[in-house]
């Protein structure tokens, strides 16, 4: 019985001193929000009556906000920077696309890193099609001076000069119109059709007539003067001959 009376007491002290520690909880918590309730109040007349200091937490806030998404936007995508970018180390070419390489990124006032890229899948594309690779590269460069985001009069859009509206299922797989504007969609692309072009005709003037118009290029022959002249200097250089003088005054391409 003694036993017993001892645990009735222990448990009728623990349930007062749970009972107790529950009220105080429940009174600090309600002195606890009137204090923050008058805090609010104040700090809102104070704001209310004094515009400057309203003013200068305005900017201190703005200023720490900037600094959070400057630090949320750091390190993650500088490190994914270069996987995304259309470039490689040219010190890996071969000897005849790293000599048109570099004859390109003068000529163009293109980074070696980007042209070698462009240089490297030519070459590849060139292997699968058939196609000289220095005729693709030709292209390219009296099509846009090898700039990625160039827009034709007639709806050319990038490198190639390619009119996504008439390669909508070709640029689907690659995210569909808005593909044109990355290089190498827009070269594949672009050498597809005239892979198409240079199959359908008996020669590559005749292609090249039939890329002019798609391409929508105002003069058919002077177009094909300039492919062709370019393609013949990019060839002398795989084949380790002198080429002529670099010029790099010449306007823009005529689209």
């Amino acid at each position: 019985m003694t036993a017993s009376s001892n645990l009735s007491r222990l448990w009728l002290s623990l349930t007062t001193c749970a009972g107790d520690v529950r009220e105080g909880f429940v009174e600090i918590t309600r002195h606890g929000l009137a204090l923050l309730g008058l805090v609010v109040v104040a700090v809102t007349l104070t704001f209310a009556t004094r515009p400057d200091l309203q003013s200068s937490a305005s900017e201190v806030l703005m200023s720490w906000l900037e600094l959070r998404q400057a630090d949320s936007l750091d390190i993650p995508e500088v490190r994914n920077a270069a996987s995304r970018s259309t470039a490689t180390a040219v010190k890996n070419l071969p000897k005849d696309q790293l000599a048109v390489t570099y004859w390109l990124s003068r000529k163009y006032r293109v980074s070696p890193e980007p042209m070698g890229a462009l240089v490297s899948e030519a070459w590849t594309v060139g292997e699968r099609s058939q196609i000289a690779p220095t005729l693709i590269l030709a292209v390219m460069a009296i099509e846009s001076k090898f700039n990625p985001f160039a827009s034709g009069t007639q709806g050319g859009m990038g490198l190639m000069q390619i009119e996504p509206q008439a390669h909508t299922e070709t640029l689907k797989p690659f995210g569909g119109r808005l593909a044109a504007f990355d290089p190498l969609t827009n070269l594949r692309v672009g050498a597809r059709l005239l892979q198409e072009l240079l199959q359908k005709s008996d020669s590559i003037e005749s292609a090249l007539q039939g890329y002019a118009l798609a391409s929508g290029q105002s003069d058919d022959n002077q177009y094909i003067d300039r492919v062709l002249t370019e393609q013949k200097q990019l060839d002398r250089l795989t084949k380790g001959q002198p080429t002529a003088a670099i010029s790099t005054r010449s306007g823009p391409a005529q689209l």
